[in-house]
């Protein structure tokens, strides 16, 4: 169990350099959801193991020098308690309503973007900082800050002092048009919207933070002078008279059930915004009350995030193109019409093989679920027979070659399907790119002629 403990607290402490520092992920959100969860559960059946350095004990992230000046944090910038079930959204409730007299929840989207704060000096902005480690210092983004549309730099009706909360996304149009401009360059696109915002906000020259058009949505007022407020709801209703975009849906509730039909609610609309959300927040509308309850050094008590699961889509399979590999093997791709997942469009994705295909019964015409492994690569998960048009049938890899018309046989004791020509066009090139390619000759211009 010892050994158990440390190796989920490499592979965690691992992901979260790669999620907070290097803005690129190697894993899902909900894959490393399931790690924490895991050691959360170790931790709790030994507390002896318990550690100040376990990730389950400190906020994910390091602020980096090399983006720019590094500020001291005047309200901690804490994660949130992901919660995975309604099982656990009513555990949080009546955690709630036990300590407090009829407490009010708000739930609202959880933006996937990169945390930032905000101050304010008697209505002028001053700084911007990012969550950084959470706790002591963030890296200083005030140049960029000034360049995100939504950020005010002067609010209608100031008071003293103000620090606000929000996070930086990029919307799909916005995230599309870098890819575009990417792919126009000759250079790597970004894997997630949630990744290209990130780095964007890290840059040293704002010209390209402004060029890549973030956005940005405030979701708490963290700390105020001259002014003080009730809810968070009435916190929300002065930074709109300010002009200042706060978290569009947002819903006050009293119950567990509100409560659920409100994350219920945001998770039907999640395939239909512009943007990419990770979950919907529960948090406690009134401010004394989150003082009553309190946080721990990860953690605010008075607020859990609802994860949803992973995102798929039903769309119509429109084609099956077969390609040749170098050994002849023909594999099958689907071509379907294009839908939106994980902050990307997508219209293609492997069959694999016959078995495959045998397994899903999938046909022409066939609608289907689409999802993404890892957040990245589209892959299909059944066939919607109740929509199945009249006279589908199953696909069957043919029995000759698709390039060059010679027998195509199975192998024996495989799922692959093999072109037998000797001569095979298909199988010419994929050689001929396969000898001058990166981990063979390495011809460069013999790469960029053929492709």
């Amino acid at each position: 169990m010892k050994d158990r403990i440390d190796e989920l607290r490499e592979i965690i402490n691992y992901h979260i350099d790669c999620y907070y520092n290097q803005d690129d992920p190697e894993i899902t959100d909900y894959e490393y959801d399931m790690l924490m969860q895991e050691l959360k559960k170790l931790e709790a059946e030994h507390p002896e193991r318990i550690t100040p350095d376990s990730p389950t004990q400190h906020v994910g992230g390091t602020a980096k020098r090399e983006a720019g000046v590094l500020v001291r944090h005047r309200v901690p910038m804490l994660s949130l308690q992901d919660v995975f079930s309604k099982e656990e959204v009513m555990q949080f409730v009546e955690s709630m309503q036990q300590q407090l007299d009829h407490p009010e929840f708000v739930v609202e989207t959880k933006i996937d973007g990169l945390s930032m704060a905000i101050r304010y000096t008697d209505g002028v902005m001053t700084t911007a900082i990012t969550r950084g480690d959470g706790i002591i210092q963030g890296e200083d983004v005030t140049e960029n800050a000034r360049v995100i549309k939504d950020v005010k730099k002067k609010l209608k009706h100031p008071i003293p002092y103000i620090e606000i909360r929000g996070e930086v996304y990029m919307t799909n149009e916005a995230f599309d048009a870098v890819n575009a401009k990417q792919e126009l360059l000759g250079k790597k696109t970004f894997a997630n919207p949630r990744n290209c915002a990130a780095g964007t906000l890290r840059q040293l020259d704002s010209k390209i933070t402004k060029e890549r058009n973030l956005s940005m949505f405030i979701f708490n007022i963290q700390e105020t002078q001259g002014r003080t407020f009730t809810t968070h709801t009435e916190g929300y209703e002065y930074l709109k008279s300010n002009g200042v975009k706060v978290i569009e849906n947002y819903q006050v509730c009293t119950t567990g059930e509100e409560v659920w039909e409100a994350i219920q609610k945001i998770g039907e609309q999640r395939g239909k915004l512009g943007y990419d959300i990770d979950g919907a927040v529960v948090k406690l509308n009134n401010l004394q009350d989150r003082v009553t309850v309190g946080e721990t050094s990860k953690v605010p008590r008075w607020a859990v995030a609802y994860k949803y699961p992973p995102e798929e889509k039903e769309t119509v399979l429109r084609d099956i193109e077969l390609s040749v590999g170098r050994t002849g093997r023909i594999t099958p791709t689907a071509i379907f019409d294009p839908i939106r997942l994980c902050g990307t469009s997508v219209s293609r994705a492997t069959l694999h093989n016959q078995d495959f295909i045998d397994d899903l019964d999938i046909g022409i015409g066939d609608t289907i679920v689409v999802y993404k492994s890892g957040e990245i690569i589209p892959k299909i998960k059944s066939v919607v027979k109740e929509k199945r048009p009249t006279g589908t049938v199953r696909f069957q890899i043919p029995d000759r070659c698709p390039v060059c018309g010679a027998p195509a046989v199975r192998e024996k004791e495989t799922a692959d399907i093999k072109c037998t020509g000797i001569s095979c066009p298909a199988q010419k090139e994929r050689h001929i790119i396969n000898f001058v390619g990166r981990d063979a000759m390495d011809i460069k211009a013999l790469v960029r002629i053929i492709l």
